[in-house]
């Protein structure tokens, strides 16, 4: 016979999912949500409180509640990875997104450049804040934020490694960064300077990102 915790817990699952299943793909009221999953109205409210601190939902303006950033994640992936690929091939050098987690940042898409010196990271590779342009932005230090506002990008010249240098730019979504999109190479192609080169390119390539994964969740 199973636990009363195992029960409970079983229970508390099964609210969970209908409430994730009742909010895509649009954003619903608790009351809504009450009505759909057949959960009272103060119970829905309370799990969808809930899965807010953990990212399963977020609350929009008007307190409504939405798929949070734990499945934005995936829908950032499909709509950034023709654009980093295409950055890729424009500009032949290594291209990567970047999201925070705690006191780390963590590659989640990359694609190499077709050099054989190249700078190479794989997905899942994780690296601390606030080492590297992405690593700056991403630990929203206030001279990087400054610098992304003046200029669209933040740029690094062999800071976190010698020899590398990179140049990232925010991706927001709904006035908040939830992203970076990152250009790395070897300061030997450099000709200016990383952000000089390619600062413009990395830039409109995260506002791209920005854009298809608002169109996404419209």
């Amino acid at each position: 016979m199973p636990s009363s915790e195992t029960s409970g817990s079983n229970r508390t699952l099964e609210r969970v999912a209908a409430i994730l299943d009742a909010v895509d793909p649009a954003a619903v009221s608790a009351s809504e949500l009450a009505r759909r999953t057949g959960l009272s109205v103060s119970t829905a409210h309370r799990l969808a409180l809930s899965m807010v601190e953990y990212g399963f939902l977020r609350r929009t303006e008007s307190g409504d509640f939405r798929l949070g950033h734990r499945f934005v994640r995936t829908a950032m992936e499909s709509s950034a990875m023709p654009v980093l690929e295409q950055l890729r091939e424009t500009t032949g050098e290594t291209t990567q997104l970047w999201v925070r987690r705690g006191q780390e940042r963590i590659c989640t898409l990359s694609f190499d450049s077709h050099h054989e010196l190249r700078v190479a990271v794989p997905p899942g590779a994780r690296l601390p804040l606030p080492a590297g342009s992405s690593g700056r932005l991403l630990a929203e230090e206030s001279e990087a934020l400054g610098e992304a506002a003046a200029q669209g990008w933040v740029e690094s010249v062999g800071l976190r490694t010698p020899g590398q240098g990179s140049v990232s730019a925010p991706v927001f979504l709904h006035d908040r960064m939830i992203a970076a999109v990152c250009l790395a190479m070897p300061l030997t192609r450099v000709k200016v300077s990383p952000g000089a080169d390619f600062g413009a390119e990395v830039a409109e390539a995260a506002r791209r990102v920005g854009e298809e994964l608002q169109q996404r969740q419209v």
